[in-house]
């Protein structure tokens, strides 16, 4: 899962959620020099990403993908599994996805000034272009593709990837249904 399904998950926690969605800027023991609620939100991401790396219907989209996308097609489908819980939020949390991502973003800032400074130019970016929202449409995906795109090492077309995604649509947004319902279960049981 990527960025907003990682906050998604924290639940009402907002130093969980923070601790999520930093966790895979968090390396070896730098964990131990945050603050105990970060430090389990990173320990949380990890556990989600375990269970999603390891999971059948993760691993089906993964393979739908590889052929065209090789190793990035993991990270695509962490993509297009935020889109759809951006465009079917609705269905998961009260608070409209603007409002929440809002609310969210003032509560980040806040907290950045602790973190490094490559941490704090994510963070920064996250907010400036705000990706929360953007995952709502496939032109909004289209658009972080293409920022992820110029950042890669190797080709990547990753930007075409949202063609690939309308083409192949209800085979992607059931299995996202499908995985997501899991993974909330998965997330809740681990944060009782």
């Amino acid at each position: 899962m990527n960025f907003l399904a990682h906050v998604f998950l924290s639940g009402n926690n907002t130093p969980l959620a923070i601790g999520n969605l930093i966790a895979d800027r968090i390396k070896g023991n730098q964990v131990k020099k945050l603050p105990s609620e970060i430090q389990k939100g990173v320990y949380l991401h990890r556990e989600i990403d375990e269970f999603t790396d390891n999971h059948p219907i993760f691993k089906e989209c993964v393979r739908e993908l590889f052929p065209k996308y090789r190793h990035y097609s993991r990270v695509l489908v962490d993509m297009y599994f935020d889109h759809f819980l951006a465009a079917n939020w609705q269905c998961y949390h009260p608070v409209p996805l603007a409002e929440f991502s809002e609310d969210f973003y003032v509560k980040l800032e806040v907290e950045s000034t602790q973190f490094s400074d490559s941490i704090q130019n994510f963070i920064r970016a996250l907010i400036r272009y705000n990706w929360f929202d953007e995952y709502r449409t496939l032109e909004g995906l289209r658009k972080i593709l293409s920022q992820m795109e110029r950042r890669t090492k190797f080709p990547s077309n990753l930007a075409a990837a949202t063609e690939d995604l309308h083409q192949k649509y209800p085979y992607f947004e059931g299995r996202f249904f499908e995985f997501m319902t899991e993974l909330i279960s998965f997330t809740k049981n681990k944060l009782a």
